[in-house]
């Protein structure tokens, strides 16, 4: 039979064939705690898992499949008849076969395994107290892990959990919990949900409750019990106060907006250890990574982090899991409008005002690059298996697609969108849906035909580059201004756009504003804007001010001298934001030296005054010298940030936000002997910053570089780990062990991570993020060839999610030369039949480091 990788072929056959009337699933979680049966050398530590699946075949004598990974199958039995397990089941699928025409009864007895990859039933076991927690993670099909089941989104039914845990446990899922006896939990039946969105979460954690009330206008009122949890071990971090506050909002935001009551009852939000993503959408108990709970002093931009988090998930409840997408080619039907709204809703009905100047600088940032890479996809995308799903959960999915939807609002105005989701949600709750459902309500509430729309922004990929040109009249006034519209070869594809386009200058008081704009309609090759004819000179022309479209900017080379004077003294955040990202498209295009780009920050990111921009700015900055500089460059441009960092760490407001962004930047670039000096003695007490509060986070963010560069051995990370024996300061040990500059530390890091298995999740990310130091390129070098010699058998042996880790992490992209690009490339050229997502994720590595090659060239020839 086929393998782990379900194909959509595979689940549209299946989905013709069966309706899902109802699960019953009966989990005995007792086994998490004390020694496994048979010792640790017995295989994998497993838990009791028996299913019930109600179904109805279209076709008496049909054959299908349930999905289930397990170590062993005890008993399968369908419609009253037992079958062999040795039999029908394969370690991926159970085969079933005869099926009546009508009702059936599947019933599987197995053994499942606890996870250590953030996979199926995570175990983790905190450091601190010993104390195991569990809880699960599926999307895109990992439930098959935990209990047997149809894993695709469009066999959607209800659920029935029943959970046996250790005396003294508390357990959640989706549904409230209606009765315990003695060790078993038992819950309310869900509505209709898919698999990958149910959820178990259990152990010793921390709770707090809180309640949410709406008294809607025909006088009904809403009740939703909400529950915040975390381990123990960071209960005295935990800021539930702030996280009841803003769901709250968000639940105003969305009952104002949408229409239609948040039906899945309870809203529970677990913030859970070793987690792979940053939270998901399970209705009625939504997961978290747990570093959204912070142990000491972070920025408002982590706070605003969070808060999108939140809301981004909350968005979900209606645009996912009430309505979900048929397979994953339409995974943006929740993803993109979950991103967009997550930043719609935080702007308007929370403390976080600024969030479309982070989203344009951040969100579109991550959206620009995955645009350019040649595994680029429409939004719509052609998803053929769940490996390629896996993938797709990246920046086109979210933030292109976000960012696409925020230009439909645009399109067919606000109240439009947001009647055509009120109707969508009507038509199609706790149904399936496909890109044309969208596409005609929307049809519908805004009288526009879409598909025009649609065939340029969602089927079609790539990012155009919108240029200005400007020409004068003899009194120095505008005579004509146009925009010029490029896109790349491979996607040629040019689209509508509406645009702004600003004209800013020097002000006698020395700020550049804007004294002139307007919105046009960009397409085709080139666009004059009629309006501003015969406005005075600008000193700088932004096209796309305000952020209404999707698009590379570039800059004419009076705005681009304007700005290497002038860029920190926009007074509009935004306008500096955008004008921020045109300039580190630039650099990434080989259009502008890195050595520019890092000049840029030294003269004007001091003055930044939106702290998420800042830290975006130290970490392109970072890039900027690691991988676009010329390496004979690279040390006297080290020098240079860590100077202007140490500057303006002492220039910084004592205990401001951004005096604690230019300590962690300056620790991050240190470079010289007084620099590794100056750490050493703001970790033991005998330097201090004024306002500085060296907490244990600022800590290790002070030793990593002390290790790296080969200041700290392995006694004092291992005190630094006395002081902080919690899972956080774990992994940070890990991380500054693995990053030590000697021979024998990378042997052995290597081996942890890809020869051994033994590792969770969480210290094989630590053990990469260690490795692949930017000031070690030497000590790498043997690895380029043990790395592509692994990869293949990598990806084969481990889950998916480890493969991505260690594919994406070990590539050697350090070793910047042609060298490298040629291995690439024999490997690429000799594994034709790799798997699709491995050489995926092969080529675009290649490609990031071809790109640094060209800014490398570029950045010698300055």
């Amino acid at each position: 039979m086929p393998g782990e990788n379900l194909s959509r072929d595979e689940a549209r056959e299946r989905a013709e064939l069966l309706t899902v009337d109802g699960y019953e699933v009966a989990l005995d979680l007792r086994s998490a705690v004390g020694e496994p049966d048979g010792g640790d050398e017995a295989g994998p530590r497993t838990f009791r898992s028996q299913t019930t699946i109600r179904f109805r075949s279209g076709r008496a004598g049909a054959s299908t499949f349930a999905d289930l990974i397990a170590p062993s199958v005890d008993a399968v039995t369908l419609n009253g008849k037992d079958l062999d397990p040795a039999a029908v089941f394969d370690g991926v699928r159970i085969a079933l076969e005869d099926l009546a025409e009508g009702e059936n009864v599947l019933v599987v007895d197995a053994r499942c395994a606890y996870s250590r990859t953030g996979e199926g039933m995570h175990r983790f076991v905190d450091p601190e107290d010993g104390e195991v927690y569990l809880y699960t993670q599926y999307e895109p099909a990992d439930a098959r892990r935990v209990f047997a089941n149809f894993e695709q989104p469009d066999l959607k039914a209800p659920y029935r959990f029943e959970v046996t845990a250790p005396e003294g446990w508390r357990v959640w899922s989706n549904g409230a919990e209606e009765s315990q006896e003695g060790e078993v939990h038992r819950f309310a039946e869900t509505l209709p949900i898919s698999t990958y969105i149910t959820v178990v979460v259990a152990g010793p954690y921390h709770y707090v409750s809180d309640h949410y009330s709406r008294t809607f206008d025909d006088g009904s009122k809403l009740e939703i019990p909400l529950g915040a949890m975390c381990r123990k071990g960071l209960a005295r971090h935990f800021d539930a106060d702030d996280v009841f506050l803003l769901t709250k909002q968000g639940l105003d935001f969305f009952h104002d907006n949408f229409d239609y009551p948040y039906p899945f009852g309870k809203y529970d939000q677990a913030f859970v250890p070793e987690y792979n993503l940053g939270a998901m959408e399970n209705p009625g108990l939504v997961t978290f990574r747990e570093e959204y709970i912070y142990r000491g002093k972070v920025t408002s931009a982590s706070y605003e982090r969070r808060a999108n988090v939140i809301l981004h998930e909350m968005a979900h409840m209606w645009f996912g899991d009430l309505v979900t997408m048929q397979w994953w080619d339409d995974l943006w039907l929740k993803e993109s409008f979950a991103d967009f709204m997550g930043t719609f809703s935080m702007v308007e009905a929370t403390r976080f005002t600024n969030g479309w100047t982070t989203f344009a600088n951040n969100r579109k940032a991550w959206a620009y690059r995955a645009d350019q890479l040649p595994s680029t996809h429409p939004v719509t995308a052609d998803i053929r298996d769940l490996e390629d799903a896996k993938l797709n959960f990246d920046g086109i999915t979210y933030a292109k697609g976000a960012s696409v939807l925020k230009q439909l609002v645009a399109y067919v105005g606000r109240d439009a969108f947001l009647e055509g989701a009120r109707r969508y949600f009507k038509q199609h709750a706790y149904g399936n849906t496909q890109l044309g459902d969208l596409l005609s309500v929307l049809a519908e509430t805004s009288g526009r035909d879409m598909s025009a729309w649609s065939r340029a922004w969602l089927q079609t990929a790539g990012v155009n580059v919108l240029t200005p040109a400007v020409t004068y009249d003899g009194e120095g006034r505008i005579a004509e201004l146009s925009v010029t519209q490029e896109a790349a070869a491979s996607h040629p594809e040019l689209r509508p756009h509406r645009v702004a386009v600003g004209l800013y200058r020097v002000s006698p008081e020395g700020e550049l504003v804007r004294y002139a704009r307007a919105e046009t309609d960009v397409a085709g090759v080139r666009t004059v804007v009629t309006e501003l004819a015969g406005a005075e000179k600008p000193d700088l022309v932004l096209v796309n001010d305000d952020d209404l479209t999707y698009c590379k900017v570039r800059l004419d080379e009076g705005s681009l001298a304007t700005l290497r004077a002038h860029l920190g003294d926009i007074t509009d955040p935004l306008a500096r934001a955008l004008c921020w990202s045109a300039l580190w498209n630039l650099t990434r295009d080989a259009l502008l030296p890195a050595r520019d780009f890092v000049a840029l920050v030294l003269a004007h990111a001091g003055r930044e005054s939106d702290i998420g921009v800042l830290q975006m700015l130290h970490a392109w900055a970072q890039s900027a010298l690691v991988h676009y500089a010329a390496p004979a460059w690279r040390e006297e441009g080290g020098r240079a940030l860590a100077e202007g960092a140490l500057a303006e760490l002492r220039r910084a407001e004592p205990g401001s936000e951004h005096q604690l962004t230019w300590a962690r930047f300056f620790a991050a670039v240190a470079a010289s002997d007084a620099d590794f000096q100056l750490l050493g003695e703001l970790l033991d007490g005998s330097a201090v910053v004024d306002g500085l509060d060296v907490d244990q986070e600022l800590r290790w963010a002070f030793l990593s570089p002390l290790a790296s560069h080969g200041r700290a051995d392995e006694a004092a990370v291992d005190a630094e780990l006395a002081r902080d024996d919690t899972a956080s300061g774990k992994r940070h040990h890990v991380r500054c062990l693995a990053s030590r500059p000697s021979a024998a530390v990378k042997a052995q890091a290597w081996a942890t991570v890809v020869e051994s298995d033994k590792l969770s999740n969480a210290f094989v990310g630590a053990t990469i993020a260690g490795f692949g130091q930017p000031s070690q390129r030497e000590l790498l070098a043997p690895y380029t060839a043990s790395y592509f010699e692994a990869i293949e058998r990598v990806w084969t042996e481990r889950s998916i999610q480890i493969g991505m880790d260690v594919v994406k992490g070990l590539f050697p992209g350090l070793q910047d030369d042609p060298a490298t690009l040629t291995a690439t490339d024999a490997w690429l050229a000799s594994h034709p039949d790799a798997a699709p997502a491995l050489r995926r994720l092969v080529l675009e590595a290649r490609d990031d480091l071809a790109r640094a090659l060209r800014g490398q060239e570029r950045d010698a020839a300055a």
